[in-house]
Parts: C-alpha cells; structure tokens; sequence
C-alpha cells in the first residue's frame, strides 16, 4: 500500500502526487515515503518546535497517523504541514481499531502512533497494539523526543540515577494515601503525574506520607507558562493554596535519606512530649513528623493526645 500524497498541489507547494514533504521556517522539505511498519513518534509536550526532524520525515511519509485526539495532532500537523490520514486510537475505541491497524500493517502500510503529547506509550494504551505488531512480525521503530518525565526530572533539581515513574495517582484520597504510603519504601527519586483539580490534595497527601523529603512541582513544562517550585513535600503542601491549578503537573520526589529509619511509637511519644513543652501543637507535629518519618496524621493524632493528658494531669493509658 502506498503513502497517500496530495494530488493537485501547486508548484509553490512544491509537493507532487509521488512525492510527501513536510514544511519548515517556510521551507518544502521532500520526504520519503515511510518504511512499512508501526513508527512510535514523540510530539512536543507543549511547545511545538520541540519536535524533531526525524518525526517530521516519518509523519510526513506514513500512510496514516493514530493518535489520542485528531484534533489535539491536526494542530500539529497543520504548523508542519503534514497531509497524512489522521485516524483515532485511544483507551476507548482501541479494542476495536487495534485490529484494523493490524489488518493495515499486514497489507504493508507505513503506521505512526502519537499520543497527545509527548512519547507514546507512556500513561496511555499503546503497549498493546506494539505487542500484537510484534507478535504479528511487524517491524516497530522507535522515535524518540520529547518526555514529561524526563524534562521533570531534568530541572527538579533532585538526583536521577534511578527514579520510579508511577504515573497518574488514584484518584479516591483513602486509595492514594494508601498507594503513596507504599511508594515512600521506594529508594529512587519518585515522578507522578497530577491533574491541576486534584494536585492540592495530593501535595498535602505527599506531605504526610514523605515527610521531610525534597520534591518539585513542574506545571505546564515547556509552555509559555512554565513554572517550576522547589522545596521540601511540607513547604510545598503549606503554599499549594496559592499554586495556580490550571495546566498540566508533574511533581518529583527525592529519594528517602540512606540511613533514614522510622521512629518507634515510644520514640515518637518521648519526641512529642518534649516538643510539647515548648511549642504548639502545629509546631511540634511538624517537627516530630520530619525527624520520625510518620505520616503526619499518626503524629497529629498522638500530639494531640498527648496534649489532653497533659492538660488533665493524667498519662496517657491511665483508668
């Protein structure tokens, strides 16, 4: 099956009916036509000229492009150019097209997926149709470019020499501190994916189960809005009714210290007691939360505890 060029395009297009180009800084780049198979490309995360001219060659000679949202890569397409098929493939029509797209690489058509933004596969249903390609004997290729996770990682400031990419959290509270409090054993730097109406939550979340740790929130990365703040999961969670929600989040989290250890219940009590003596309650569980490693309801609950007994004269446990 061959590529499908546009047939009657002017001479300033400088695109004929056996030729496929694509368009840059104002400039017809003649492309060849795609090498049979399924081609995974990378798009930008926001910022357009993030793509690459790799992915610009192979978008502009596959024979159809599958993407999450036509309309989301018709803008792409569009800045580039580009006069490919555009065809949909997410989570809610894949068990049905995945076939089609079967059916279309045996026939010896050039495929290439795209998700929204960024590399295909990554928080989205690819993996199966690259599965069954490869199951099938279809050759798969690989585009690189660019990645949410990696371009958070490179500006949070925190190390990377191993991270643990989680994705997107669940969204039920009682489900994500569950989810959280088994990722704060993880020894790796932590990348979690974040909707804006959730991130709020989240943050005073990752503040109880990774007390003390240092982490970044990475909002709209590479757009025109990018921000980036830096701090520890309780400095974060603390400003996070001043973050601005709209947009896209990525936050990171530093891996737990080596030699760190969670306190015991009797250390934690001792802890407090002192602190107590000297500070408010506010003030003790935020102390006690980073230097014993437990999640700061469990402290709150103790403080408060041992608060009331102070105050009735009684220890705690007393008839």
């Amino acid at each position: 099956m061959g590529a499908k060029a546009i047939p009657n395009i002017s001479p300033d297009d400088g695109k004929s009916s056996t030729t496929w180009t694509y368009l840059v800084a104002g400039h017809r780049i003649a492309a060849p036509r795609a090498r049979p198979g399924l081609h995974l490309v990378a798009t930008p995360i926001g910022n357009l000229g993030d793509i690459t001219l790799r992915a610009l060659e192979t978008l502009a000679g596959a024979d159809v492009i599958f993407c999450e949202d036509t309309r989301i890569t018709r803008r792409l397409a569009e800045r580039y150019g580009l006069g490919a098929e555009l065809a949909a493939y997410h989570e809610h029509n894949a068990e049905a097209v995945r076939p089609k797209i079967l059916q279309r690489l045996a026939e010896g058509a050039a495929i290439a997926l795209v998700s929204d933004a960024g590399t295909p596969l990554i928080s989205d249903p690819g993996y199966k149709l690259v599965r069954a390609a490869c199951e099938a004997g279809h050759a798969v290729t690989a585009l690189p470019g660019p990645s949410a996770v990696l371009a958070a990682l490179s500006v949070a400031a925190l190390p990377t020499d191993r991270f643990f990419f989680e994705g997107f959290l669940p969204a039920k509270q009682q489900a994500r501190r569950t989810r959280l409090s088994e990722l704060a054993r993880v020894e790796a730097t932590l990348v979690v994916f974040e909707a804006g109406s959730r991130v709020q939550e989240t943050l005073a979340d990752l503040a109880d189960a990774m007390a003390g740790r240092q982490a970044a929130i990475c909002r709209e990365l590479t757009k025109l809005h990018e921000e980036v703040l830096r701090g520890t999961t309780g400095d974060l969670a603390a400003r996070a009714d001043e973050l601005e929600t709209r947009g896209e989040f990525v936050l990171v989290i530093g891996p737990p210290p080596r030699d760190a250890e969670v306190m015991t219940d009797s250390a934690v009590d001792a802890l407090l007691t002192d602190l107590l003596q000297r500070s408010s309650v506010k003030d003790a569980v935020m102390h006690a939360v980073e230097l014993s490693r437990r999640p700061r309801r469990e402290v709150y609950a103790r403080a408060l505890a041992l608060a009331k007994d102070a105050q009735s004269g009684e220890p705690d446990g007393a008839d």
